[in-house]
Formats: structure tokens, C-alpha cells, sequence
């Protein structure tokens, strides 16, 4: 988003997106997704999530997807164009002005990649209707469990990529802090609800959703950056790709949903 500094999603990320869904990646909300509701997915990515919530709020309803970069928009245009109260927008936050007002804004695992939360919490609340709900679904890096520990290599690539994003102004355990934000950017009826996500052999993407550690270790930005040899990268991709064929048991992502009212 501009006006703050933020990770560049790389076109990698489009088969991440496609993959998620509200049931397995944002479940909690479905329990305030009402028919008729006029909601804005911010940060949408290809819109995986947000043609779930449209099939919810259905034809009284309608659901907008916005989304910084292009790619991943074009992408949702494509695969879901047949979802006809879905709209999906390539466009910044800070540059959206719409019209329009809405009951619900969602906003998952983006605040995370800001050095600006509560500027986005801010514009978020000028765009809600009276009495309008914000819900933000954010991790807290730095309590990742992995059971059991990965390899070396892997635990100092991820130490590093903490310090890659708390040096670009990121907040790691912005989950934790985002009760806070929410009430000095005005809101009430604040909630914060456990939305974990936990990865084992019993679900049939274990082995994709561990390896997003190995995908993020696909980009060359933080070598490129400094951060990180290279040689390494390539030894934690390697080395992690064998502990998830052949030790992994489970891996815990640290996640909270967070609403607030107006």
C-alpha cells in the first residue's frame, strides 16, 4: 500500500491465494456474514476469499476486493467472473474512495506487511457506515511452533526474515497489538478470537501449507538485501523441503481475528 514501506508480493504468491478459502483460512467470520451485506475485502489478493463471502451475502449483497497488486487481481477477474456480486479492484487503499459505505470490512494477513497500521485502520473507519464492523485476521510471528524443530538452516533463515520486516517497520506480532490499534483508531466492542492456524497429517494440504516457509525462502529479495547469503537460502529450502518428508509431525501459525465497531 502506499505511503509506507511494504513487502512486494511476488507472483509465487498467486497459487498461495488461489489455495485459501473462508472455511479453512478465515473461519471465524463466517459466523458474522449475514445475507444483504455490502462488505470490502482489503488486500483481497485473487479474491479466493472474497468469492466465498459472496456466495454468503448473495444477490441482495455484494462484496468488493481490492488489492494493490495487479497480478493477482487480473487473476480473480478470470477465475471468478462468474460470481456476479463479487467485484474485485486493482487499487491502493489510501487511493479508494468509493461511493459507496460499508456493514463489514475484512482485511486477512495484510496489516502484518505495514509500517502503518493505523493510518489503514483510520481509512478503513472513514469507509464503514454508522454502527459498521471491521474484522482483521493477523498473525503473530514470532510464536511460530514447528514440532518438531526444523533444521538450523531454516531457523536462521526465519530468524532473519524477522529481522528483515522489523527493520522495514513490520510488525511481527502485530496479533497481539492489534486490540490496541483498533481503540486508538476510535473503534469499540473490540474482540480478539483465537484463529490459529495448526497443520498436521490430517489435513490433506499438510504438506503445502508447511512448506510456505520453503516458498518464502524462494525470493532473493533479502539477499539481495543484504540480509542473507545465498548459500544458505538454497541449504534452508533444501534442508526443510527433507525435515517435512521426513520428521515433520505439526506446525502452528499464530493467528487472531480482531473486530471492532464504529
Amino acid at each position: 500500500m502506499k505511503a509506507n514501506k511494504h513487502i512486494q508480493r511476488d507472483e509465487q504468491a498467486t497459487k498461495i491465494f488461489d489455495d485459501r478459502s473462508l472455511k479453512n483460512d478465515y473461519r471465524n467470520l463466517m459466523g458474522i456474514l449475514k445475507p444483504g451485506m455490502n462488505i470490502l475485502d482489503v488486500g483481497c489478493g485473487t479474491g479466493a476469499i472474497s468469492k466465498d463471502i459472496a456466495k454468503i451475502v448473495g444477490e441482495k449483497g455484494k462484496v468488493i476486493g481490492i488489492d494493490n497488486t495487479e497480478n493477482f487481481i487480473l487473476s480473480g477477474k478470470e477465475s471468478y467472473q462468474d460470481i456476479t456480486n463479487l467485484e474485485l479492484i486493482h487499487v491502493d487503499l489510501f487511493d479508494f474512495n468509493p461511493e459507496e459505505k460499508f456493514d463489514l470490512i475484512v482485511s486477512a494477513r495484510v496489516l502484518q506487511w505495514l509500517s502503518n497500521p493505523k493510518e489503514a485502520l483510520l481509512k478503513i473507519k472513514s469507509l464503514l457506515k454508522p454502527n459498521g464492523q471491521i474484522s482483521i485476521l493477523d498473525y503473530d510471528h514470532t510464536n511460530l511452533d514447528w514440532n518438531p524443530a526444523p533444521p538450523e538452516s531454516m531457523q536462521t533463515f526465519y530468524d532473519t526474515f524477522l529481522k528483515w520486516r522489523q527493520d522495514a517497520g513490520m510488525n511481527n506480532r502485530i496479533a497481539e497489538d492489534l486490540p490496541d490499534l483498533l481503540k486508538e483508531a476510535g473503534f469499540h466492542s473490540i474482540e480478539k478470537i483465537n484463529s490459529d492456524d495448526f497443520y498436521n497429517e490430517e489435513r490433506s494440504d499438510y504438506k503445502s501449507k508447511i512448506g510456505i516457509w520453503s516458498k518464502v525462502a524462494g525470493s532473493l529479495q533479502m539477499v539481495e538485501e543484504g540480509y542473507l547469503d545465498n548459500e544458505l537460502r538454497l541449504k534452508a529450502i533444501e534442508e526443510y523441503n527433507h525435515w517435512i518428508e521426513t520428521e515433520a509431525i505439526s506446525m502452528t501459525m499464530k493467528l487472531n481475528e480482531v473486530r471492532g465497531k464504529i
